[in-house]
């Protein structure tokens, strides 16, 4: 799958990856990309398979599928080793490729993701919505996960942009990525990750609550895991500023 993917900062920066959530597309990471582009780094983010303008799979897809996505889009751009930061389905490929593919990682920041999330039933049920009661039926739920109550009502304008982001993704493009969360579990895999890791966990988080956040700072060896006061799901979107701050202090440490 060749993925749709922007690059911005200086050809000669350290490349770190941006990998998003389901039912987003690259321009959710849109707070953070001047902050590590002030800080020297080469940013390049992309639409996960069936989301943006990445094209729609022909069936389900596993975790596998979309992290050898990425592999693939290093290959292209003739990146052997990069950074990778990811949010939810995002951090879920970042630990796939910690464990499989070690030699493509430099650094890992896991940003309100889980190593097992739910059951392959939630999430067959939750393509089915998509695929037959429609994507808007799905940004309804989003929304309220992504972001807390607070922050709803004081941004209106930014959370009809992001539930319009859901609500245009094509169904069988967010039902495929449902089949790569619903078959996964990361648990057992966890210890075999030797890339430097900061987790990162949105306090108010209701889809990958804080407790997702500490088996996997637990069973990476020597990660280091922060809670975010006032962030749900998209706690990088709602706490711009704080996750930007841990993200670049954690890329730059040496």
């Amino acid at each position: 799958m060749k993925l749709h993917h922007q690059i911005t900062g200086p050809d000669t920066g350290e490349v770190v990856v941006l990998a998003g959530s389901i039912g987003s597309n690259l321009s959710m990471w849109d707070p953070q990309v001047p902050r590590l582009v002030d800080a020297g780094f080469r940013v390049v983010r992309f639409d996960n398979r069936g989301h943006g303008r990445t094209p729609v799979p022909d069936g389900p897809s596993s975790l596998a599928d979309l992290g050898g996505d990425v592999v693939e889009l290093l290959d292209t751009l003739e990146v052997e080793r990069a950074h990778l930061v990811g949010l939810s389905l995002g951090g879920m490929i970042g630990m796939w490729l910690g464990a499989h593919r070690p030699s493509r990682i430099d650094r890992l920041v896991l940003c309100c993701t889980s190593a097992k999330l739910g059951t392959p039933q939630t999430w067959r049920e939750r393509a089915t919505q998509a695929t037959t009661k429609g994507m808007v039926s799905i940004a309804d739920g989003s929304i309220t996960r992504w972001f807390t109550p607070g922050w709803i009502q004081a941004n209106p304008g930014l959370a009809k942009e992001f539930h319009h982001m859901t609500a245009t993704v094509p169904a069988r493009g967010y039902a495929s990525c449902c089949a790569a969360i619903g078959g996964m579990d990361l648990r057992d895999a966890l210890p075999s990750i030797t890339a430097p890791t900061l987790v990162v966990a949105g306090a108010d988080d209701p889809a990958t609550p804080p407790e997702h956040a500490r088996l996997i700072a637990e069973r990476i060896p020597d990660a280091r895991l922060e809670i975010v006061d006032d962030a749900a799901h998209l706690g990088n979107v709602e706490q711009p500023e704080t996750f930007g701050d841990l993200i670049t202090k954690h890329l730059t440490a040496r």
